[in-house]
């Protein structure tokens, strides 16, 4: 069974595999093929990825490929909790620029479905925190691009003062959207 929320940006989705619990614990199906199709969600995942940050306030992003190696990300935690961001990079959509913003955690077992076209990032809420995902494409170097986290345009209220959080030299030198070509037309 999956449980499917809708969110501000109708193509990004909250997924949530049903648990069986019992007093050792539980088991989760996280990702069936058949039963994401049942749900409306068919998509062929070529690679799975595997983050581990250590320290909270780390951001992860904002980062995409694009085509021709643009990818659609199942996002989930193993451990840990984070504010996972999708960013819409579509020109042509109506919510273009605009972002969804939801708390993932071990705890929760939702999972954020990240369509192509849009920027994905994370903040860790939780020291130690593992992030598992799925992608539709593979990665290739010259097709990564990213996008500045603290973009006044984009409005994402991070929960750590940017100052303060940990991000890699090179998240910190990405664009503004404005500086953007219109990868996803």
């Amino acid at each position: 069974m999956l449980q499917i929320e809708a969110t501000a940006i109708p193509e990004v989705k909250i997924l949530t595999p049903k648990r069986f619990a019992d007093g050792r614990g539980y088991f989760s199906e996280v990702y069936n093929r058949r039963r994401f199709e049942e749900a409306g969600v068919s998509l062929d995942f070529v690679q799975d990825n595997h983050s581990l940050s250590v320290a909270t306030g780390t951001i992860r992003g904002l980062h995409f490929q694009i085509p021709p190696f643009a990818q659609a990300k199942l996002v989930r935690v193993a451990r840990g909790r984070i504010l996972d961001i999708a960013v819409d990079l579509r020109r042509s959509a109506s919510t273009c620029a605009q972002h969804v913003a939801v708390e993932l955690s071990a705890e929760n077992g939702r999972q954020l479905l990240v369509p192509a076209g849009f920027a994905h990032g994370y903040c860790t809420l939780e020291p130690n925190t593992e992030v598992l995902y799925k992608v539709t494409n593979y990665y290739s170097a010259d097709h990564e691009r990213g996008l500045a986290v603290d973009d006044p345009a984009l409005g994402i209220v991070w929960p750590v003062p940017l100052g303060d959080a940990r991000l890699s030299e090179k998240d910190r030198k990405h664009p503004r959207l404005s500086e953007l070509p219109s990868y996803f037309a």
